[in-house]
């Protein structure tokens, strides 16, 4: 018995000792991402913070963007803004820069998704504000 608790300590100290070397950590660690890329979250917030006011008078003011990446490709998710309020090619530089931004951290991390088509659904001005909806079923 004494000698099965010692071969258990040994084998728990080597995997121990394994976790705790700092050049396999330093291995491990994926490349820093370079000092002038800006992190996802904060495109992210410029474009939402750009798109908070998207208050319109008419359909024409209205735009859909679409936002980051899916693994299988295609945008996730689509945002509505007001040409009146926002910058529409500012909106597509940030836009186009969040999907690269997502598409550089899948391809980092091995991401996986639902491979799923997201129309573009469009953005319509209801009640003064742009949203999200079917330009059709607004004329």
């Amino acid at each position: 018995m004494r000698k099965l608790l010692l071969i258990l300590l040994i084998g728990c100290a080597a995997c121990t000792t394994q976790a705790q070397d700092p050049k396999r950590k330093a291995e491990a660690r994926p490349p820093a991402a370079a000092p002038a890329a800006s992190a996802p979250g904060d495109t992210l917030a410029q474009i939402r913070a750009l798109a908070k006011d998207a208050s319109c008078n008419d359909n024409g003011q209205c735009r859909s963007l679409p936002l980051g990446a899916l693994a299988c490709g295609g945008p996730s998710d689509y945002l509505a803004y007001s040409t009146l309020r926002a910058n529409e090619k500012q909106m597509n530089e940030l836009g186009e820069r969040y999907k690269a931004d997502r598409q550089a951290a899948i391809a980092r991390s091995g991401e996986m998704s639902i491979c799923r088509y997201m129309p573009d659904p469009g953005a319509v001005c209801v009640a003064g504000t742009c949203q999200l909806g079917a330009a059709e079923s607004a004329r």
